[in-house]
């Protein structure tokens, strides 16, 4: 099989284009479903405060490293959730984050939710700048921050974001915000890349797995990763963990990628960042 390729971020640091997510994996699932995604071949695991599940992370990362696996090659993503914002109290949740996961160090750290509300998330970003700058995270950025949420951060901060993560797939491509990443450069990170399950039934999506010889998810992550986009898809059974990892056998032709572009319809399978707070 494939092993994802790099993408190298705004600091020079790498992150593979396609790693493993671990949204609502249970805690009792975790280490074993990430330890069958690395001997599949995912070198990037990314969780959060808010999914209950970073020890399992951890528990699978210090097995591989214990089964002669190189911890630098590996690359582990958590997040500060909402309601952690603020410059000490993100600082407590990164250590009480690190004490969960078991790592010396993380290779990307991230705000969870902008939190316009709060008005927070300036601080909460110092905090992370802070934490880079001692070398305790390799990267920094943010998830789900939309134009405004970036000018703001940008205005106040010093370290661009090396990730926006973000509600992404064929049904909201996100246009505005990508293009601004682009700008800016800063990665752009699909969450719910295939619309947590929904798209499989798109008919555009099922004829042309059907034209490729690919499942949907495959065309969806293949069209992702075409792109330009990191992505993260969750799998809970070995055969999914295999098939979203081999979509770097096979290409999608343009005429292909213009059906899939088509598709947009600015429908969302999560939450508005406006409305979470």
């Amino acid at each position: 099989m494939h092993r994802s390729p790099k993408h190298t971020l705004n600091n020079g640091v790498d992150i593979d284009v396609l790693g493993f997510g671990v949204y609502k994996v249970p805690a009792e699932d975790c280490a074993d479903l990430v330890s069958t995604a690395l001997d599949t071949g995912y070198r990037t695991v990314d969780t959060a405060a808010l999914y209950g599940n970073e020890a399992g992370v951890g528990t699978a990362v210090n097995r591989a490293v214990a089964g002669g696996m190189s911890r630098e090659e590996l690359f582990v993503t958590s997040k500060v959730w909402n309601t952690e914002q603020g410059y000490d109290s993100t600082l407590a949740a990164f250590d009480a984050s690190m004490e969960e996961l078991g790592l010396d160090y993380l290779d990307l750290f991230l705000i969870h939710w902008p939190c316009p509300e709060q008005g927070l998330f300036i601080p909460t970003y110092k905090a992370l700048e802070t934490l880079y700058r001692e070398g305790r995270v390799r990267a920094i950025g943010v998830s789900n921050f939309e134009p405004v949420h970036l000018h703001q951060l940008l205005d106040a901060c010093e370290v661009v974001p090396a990730v926006n993560q973000i509600e992404l797939h064929p049904w909201l491509a996100q246009t505005e915000l990508r293009t601004l990443h682009a700008q800016l450069g800063i990665a752009t990170q699909a969450w719910s890349p295939l619309a947590r399950g929904a798209i499989f039934d798109d008919p555009v999506l099922q004829a042309l797995a059907a034209e490729n010889g690919r499942s949907v998810a495959q065309i969806v992550l293949r069209w992702h990763v075409q792109s330009g986009h990191l992505v993260i898809p969750k799998a809970s059974s070995v055969q999914r963990i295999r098939e979203n990892l081999d979509v770097f056998s096979f290409t999608l032709d343009d005429a292909a990628m213009a059906r899939v572009d088509a598709l947009d319809q600015d429908r969302r399978a999560g939450s508005h960042p406006s409305q979470v707070n």
